[in-house]
């Protein structure tokens, strides 16, 4: 069955990619068509006014990729053009992907989306150091991998949010939605134990290697190097590449434009699960009417939605278009913004792949040029175009000063926040390098022997430091708020 279906995987990928290149005049699911030149317009002229780095544009009709290019650049200090072949980091699409192997498993039994957590555990959850917050929170107990993958498990979207930089449960797990980039985290943990396989094995032979996504990865593969996007932020500044080390459900996946536009096309296709098992994914779970998707718990609420029953399935948003059911997903990661919005009975959509904090600016004038009214809900998203959006702010003016190796040698080592996060502080030259957990490390400058500043971003940092000996602690500046994290041996 599995040769099977790699060889259904394989046809669809080679019919879409040879649709992709024959197609002049691409169809819109209202029946009117928008030429290819008419999309190098629009994206061109997108990419110069919201001074978005790169893109990679795909237009599925009828089940079928009928449009894919990317533009502009993956590097713009080498002058590298963006491809279809580009990898960069999926960020939440990878969410959306993770789900597609967990259906895999409800199909075979292995797990069942209503069963609580609890009992694929070999201890309680609170057991575990990561999820040690929960143990005066019976309410774990009721979680199950529907709620997880709903986004309804009462989680906020992460931890380091909350005052405390702690894990709490808000709700009842079950009577709301709230986006949870922790409850997929969750999920993930509960998966490795049960298949005993670790994510990036269960994500290759059940989804990748099936539908020839050859450059799709849950971490960086040395193949990348041949050809990867930079992402860039607000003010046009290379953040690297996203070199992850660690599998992570929730937003570590390394992929294409090509690929992740095969990786919808089977799912049009329902492979590789099969129409049944496809559906479900696709089945309401939760009404959503919260005003807006960010803050996730924020407690403002609307009606506005309902007309076109804005809700949650299993790891995509769903809604009711023009063309009926409708369901998307969004990516947004520092550098990286991208979405997926496709409508299923008829099999038209659009994904959208930026290498660019710029790229949301983007979303609505494009879809609304490329595929025409869809009634998608932007202003819950956050989606405001371009032009729209006030001017960026003027960047902070440094003033960087030369210091001794001693005066670096004293703020290096690793600070921790409890289970949140690891930075590790590294002596560069004439500067340091912090990295947090498996991240890609960044570039600090010294504006004095214990104030440092980014050299890619906004993002400040302080170290106190004693009479004498190695700094105690290092305080994060980010987005007018202070994270205090504690040396660690």
């Amino acid at each position: 069955m599995r040769a099977l279906e790699r060889l259904a995987g394989l046809s669809v990928f080679f019919t879409v990619v040879l649709a992709a290149s024959a197609q002049t005049a691409i169809p819109r699911p209202d029946g009117s068509s928008i030429s290819a030149t008419q999309i190098d317009q629009t994206v061109n002229n997108l990419l110069k006014g919201a001074h978005v780095t790169g893109a990679g544009i795909a237009v599925f009709h009828h089940r079928r990729i009928v449009y894919l290019k990317a533009y502009g650049l993956r590097d713009t200090e080498n002058k590298l053009p963006l491809t279809p072949d580009s990898v960069m980091t999926s960020a939440s699409l990878s969410k959306a992907a993770f789900v597609t192997v967990v259906m895999r498993l409800v199909k075979d039994h292995v797990v069942d989306l209503d069963k609580p957590i609890g009992q694929y555990l070999p201890h309680p959850l609170p057991d575990y150091p990561h999820y040690a917050d929960l143990k005066d929170d019976p309410r774990w107990q009721r979680i199950t991998l529907r709620m997880l993958l709903s986004h309804t498990s009462g989680f906020p979207n992460w931890r380091g949010l909350e005052d405390d930089h702690k894990l709490h449960i808000h709700f009842d797990p079950g009577t709301r939605y709230a986006y949870s980039g922790e409850g997929i985290m969750l999920a993930q943990f509960v998966v490795e134990i049960v298949t005993g396989k670790p994510l990036e094995q269960l994500m290759q032979q059940d989804l990748f290697v099936p539908l020839h996504m050859t450059r799709t990865s849950m971490v960086w593969q040395p193949a990348f190097e041949s050809d990867f996007a930079n992402a860039y932020d607000e003010y046009g500044r290379s953040l690297g590449p996203d070199r992850r080390t660690a599998a992570q459900a929730a937003g570590s996946m390394q992929t294409t434009l090509r690929d992740y536009a095969t990786f919808i096309c089977n799912m049009l296709h329902s492979k590789p699960l099969g129409i049944p098992t496809t559906g479900r994914i696709f089945d309401r779970q939760i009404a959503i009417h919260s005003a807006h998707q960010f803050p996730s718990l924020d407690p403002a609420t609307t009606t506005a939605y309902d007309t076109i029953g804005l809700s949650y399935g299993l790891g995509w948003g769903i809604y009711f278009s023009p063309y009926g059911k409708a369901f998307f997903k969004e990516g947004h990661g520092e550098g990286w913004r991208h979405l997926a919005l496709v409508f299923r009975a008829p099999g038209d959509g659009i994904l959208i792949l930026t290498n660019s904090s710029n790229g949301e600016g983007i979303f609505k004038p494009l879809i609304d040029t490329v595929i025409g009214a869809t009634s998608f809900p932007f202003e819950w998203e956050g989606y405001t175009p371009w032009d729209k959006l006030p001017p960026p702010s003027s960047l902070k003016q440094h003033h960087p000063v030369t210091l001794t190796p001693d005066q670096l040698n004293r703020v290096t080592g690793r600070y921790a926040l409890a289970a949140l996060a690891t930075l590790t502080v590294t002596v560069s030259g004439d500067h340091l390098s912090i990295q947090e957990n498996d991240e890609t490390p960044q570039d600090y400058l010294p504006e004095s022997p214990q104030d440092f500043y980014s050299a890619t971003s906004t993002d400040e940092c302080t170290f106190q430091l004693p009479a004498d000996g190695p700094a105690q602690a290092l305080i994060l500046h980010l987005n007018g708020k202070d994270v205090e994290l504690k040396r660690v041996p």
